[in-house]
């Protein structure tokens, strides 16, 4: 092992950057936190809208389906700009406005008129929150070291599950209340409401979020020196076996063969996000609303307790292999066994099913992130980690299409053989992920076997 490996070893285990750690993550993790769980509601709450505007502003299924996915379109082009750009003006700017700028395009889908302005919508979503988790992932990178950075990254990753438990039940419930009020409708009142919560987040951004551990003003100037020398180890390993620069970093094999991996877990992910309050609603034959938004929260709670707990546990390079390939298999597994619970009339099974699936992908996030944050800093680390998540994040938009698509050439009335379609890749990820063996990252020697 190498100096800079073991003087960062002894760093480690030191109390000091304990201590400046323990600190930094209560009070960075929660704002992080809750700009996430804002930005997933918004992308999501749409789920909720899909039958009411189609009743009452004509979107077809069709319609609906690129205008779920081409949200990611707008994301991808916008990606990698927006991340440079962060470097730029720094996280507590950019993060600020990116929260801003979204609420106020989302809050704006309550004035919806048709397939036109909901398709150019959702684009402009794609566009405004370019940039938000890709800036965090480079926030997390500078500010925790690699041996705690899957727990820190799970620590974020609960945002998806709080936002599903907490936001599947406000939007039913907000829908509720919004057909109750005369001239308006309730999901118009939905969108609105959640769109101002993401204004407010970006705000209150602005005042929690610091750029740096040398800006801590919450940090002693030891513990300061400490958090700062093991950052500074770690970011001089990675530029000696790591590519550097933006052209370098994009033309990176490992670069493009996590894109993979992360493109294939967002066809799972928004596979079930999309559509999960219709898959609940045709499993239990009740109408969208506060019950089904209670029901669909079930999977998203478990996914707080598996999301943590093995992210917690996932702390060295071989148990990060063990577990990621192990997740995407029952990923894939619990997709199929969703469809054929739904086709074959069995409520409780489907849920159960739906349940793991969430509980397995919300898992693999984390673990997915700890490999590029290992090889990739600086303007290399802008570029290959938005490279990574803007065309990974087009399984987004894929996803929709692809179930709809397989559900209409194969006459599914029922959707089923779309699901099944969206849970064939999980598998190719497994694949890939266990042939993570075969790399190997000096930033990695730190963490043991």
């Amino acid at each position: 092992m190498s100096v800079a490996s073991t003087s960062t070893k002894e760093l480690l285990d030191s109390p000091v950057l304990k201590s400046a750690i323990s600190k930094a993550s209560k009070r960075l993790m929660p704002m992080l936190v809750i700009l996430y769980i804002v930005a997933f509601l918004d992308r999501t709450n749409v789920g909720f809208a899909e039958a009411a505007l189609e009743v009452d502003r004509g979107i077809t299924a069709g319609a609906y389906a690129l205008g779920a996915g081409i949200f990611f379109i707008g994301y991808a082009l916008f990606e990698i700009p927006s991340n440079l750009l962060l470097t730029k003006f720094g996280a507590k700017v950019w993060l600020a406005r990116i929260a801003i700028t979204w609420g106020i395009v989302s809050a704006c889908f309550a004035f919806v008129q048709g397939e036109t302005s909901f398709i150019i919508l959702r684009f402009l979503l794609g566009v405004t929150e370019a940039g938000l988790f890709p800036g965090v992932i480079m926030f997390l990178a500078a500010w925790f070291p690699n041996k705690v950075r899957v727990k820190m990254f799970a620590i974020f990753y609960l945002a998806q599950p709080f936002s599903q438990m907490m936001g599947a039940p406000l939007s039913g419930w907000l829908i509720n209340i919004g057909d109750q009020v005369p001239g308006v409708e309730g999901w118009q009142v939905m969108f609105f409401v959640e769109g101002m919560l993401a204004v407010l987040a970006g705000i209150a951004a602005f005042f929690f979020l610091i750029n740096s551990p040398q800006e801590a003003k919450f940090l002693t100037k030891e513990e300061k020196t400490a958090l700062s020398d093991v950052m500074a180890l770690e970011d001089t390993v990675k530029e000696e076996s790591g590519p550097r620069g933006v052209l370098a970093s994009m033309k990176n094999g490992r670069v493009w063969y996590f894109t993979v991996i992360y493109f294939c877990l967002q066809i799972a992910v928004y596979g079930v996000t999309f559509y999960l309050p219709q898959q609940v609603a045709q499993l239990t034959g009740q109408k969208v609303g506060l019950a089904v938004g209670l029901l669909s929260a079930i999977p998203w709670f478990f996914g707080i307790f598996a999301c943590y707990l093995i992210g917690k546990a996932a702390n060295s390079v071989v148990r990060r292999r063990r577990w990621g390939t192990a997740l995407f298999v029952s990923t894939g597994l619990c997709i199929f066994g969703s469809a054929w619970a739904g086709a074959n009339q069995q409520p409780a099974l489907g849920i159960i099913f739906i349940t793991l699936a969430v509980c397995s992908f919300l898992s693999i996030g984390p673990i997915s992130w700890s490999y590029p944050t290992a090889f990739l800093t600086g303007t290399a680390a802008a570029a290959g980690i938005g490279l990574i998540n803007s065309l990974g994040n087009l399984g987004g938009f894929v996803a929709p299409i692809l179930r709809t698509t397989v559900n209409e050439v194969t006459a599914s009335d029922t959707g089923t053989m779309g699901v099944y379609a969206l849970g064939v890749l999980p598998f190719l990820a497994a694949i890939m992920m266990f042939g993570t063996k075969r790399f190997s990252n000096k930033a990695d020697e730190l963490l043991g076997k």
